[in-house]
């Protein structure tokens, strides 16, 4: 594959920069860059401030490990909010999908991921064991497992299950309304809510 040649190095190294976050490729890094170069001064700061303050400000929640501005966020906050449901969820934007179907009003916890080896990601490397030191606290009557339908999912559910099992705390899993192998923050708002409308006791 030819290289890309750049007259400026200052060019390069911001489409280097672009390339490497997720989906961008070589071409669409060169455009973006050269889009940036097209706009004001002001414009491309103010977008480059926000990228900072983002990085700087935004932490996770202490309760459930959703992004936040602020020690907890606004679901954990919100007072009407049932904390008798927590919702296992994989990453943030499964959240956003989530909240999205507005027919969910408990709280949330985010694992960061899911159990696979192939990718050197295991059980401590989530936040598994703090949603176990969370039902052990008390309060919370019903988790559901709201992960992907993969093998990974799967996986992640299975063990979640077997950590929770000696707690006594009813566990269900969102009905199967989405196709295997879907990603949850890609199912329509419809599907996804019929899905936790529908969620059975995990493996019945």
């Amino acid at each position: 594959m030819l290289q890309s040649h750049y007259s400026s190095e200052l060019l390069e190294k911001a489409v280097n920069e672009i390339n490497r976050l997720p989906g961008i490729g070589s071409k669409t890094a060169l455009r973006l860059a050269l889009h940036l170069l097209r706009q004001d001064e002001e414009r491309v700061e103010a977008l480059a401030e926000s990228l900072v303050e983002m990085r700087k400000g935004v932490h996770y929640c202490k309760v459930c490990y959703n992004i936040c501005d602020e020690e907890k966020c606004e679901i954990c906050s919100n007072p009407t909010r049932d904390s008798s449901l927590v919702c296992v969820v994989e990453n943030v934007q499964d959240v956003m999908a989530i909240e999205n179907t507005m027919q969910y009003r408990g709280l949330y916890h985010v694992l960061g991921g899911v159990i696979s080896p192939m990718d050197g990601i295991g059980p401590s490397d989530l936040q598994i064991e703090s949603l176990v030191e969370r039902v052990k606290k008390g309060g919370v009557e019903e988790v559901i497992l709201a992960l992907s339908p993969t093998m990974e999912g799967d996986t992640t559910n299975y063990f979640i299950y077997r950590k929770l099992e000696e707690t006594g705390v009813k566990v269900t899993v969102i009905a199967r309304g989405i196709a295997q192998n879907d990603e949850l923050q890609y199912t329509d708002e419809v599907t996804l809510g019929r899905a936790l409308a529908g969620r059975i006791p995990f493996g019945k």
